[in-house]
């Protein structure tokens, strides 16, 4: 069931990335929502990946959770605040950006954890 809900939020993190993506160009071109939109598309694909690494147990399940956690978390604030900023011209809250960013390099690191954590396993 994690599995799943994890699929259908990467799904709608990579709508989102479209949609944003669209603004960025006709809406509200140079605002930076390009960036947002790459952040979303991105690891909207790299959490369907780690789930097929997980289900493959290719990597540790408990530690790749956590990083598929950490990656929908950290892109959701990283482009909600960017495109709050365009949109409304003030941000989700201060250090939002900066702050999924941090949690997105969290992320990565537990993967790396989660995949020496399978070798070792064995």
């Amino acid at each position: 069931m994690a599995m799943t809900i994890l699929l259908i939020l990467a799904a709608l993190l990579g709508a989102c990335g479209i949609i944003l993506a669209a603004a960025g160009a006709h809406a509200a071109p140079g605002a930076g929502l390009d960036s947002a939109a790459h952040m979303l598309l991105f690891h909207a694909t790299a959490i369907m990946g780690g789930a097929a690494l997980a289900q493959a147990g290719l990597v540790a399940r408990p530690l790749a959770l956590l990083a598929l956690a950490a990656w929908i978390v950290g892109a959701a604030l990283f482009a909600g605040d960017l495109a709050l900023r365009a949109f409304a011209g003030h941000r989700l809250f201060v250090m939002a950006a900066p702050t999924g960013g941090i949690i997105l390099i969290l992320g990565w690191l537990a993967l790396a954890a989660a995949a020496i954590g399978a070798a070792l396993r064995g």
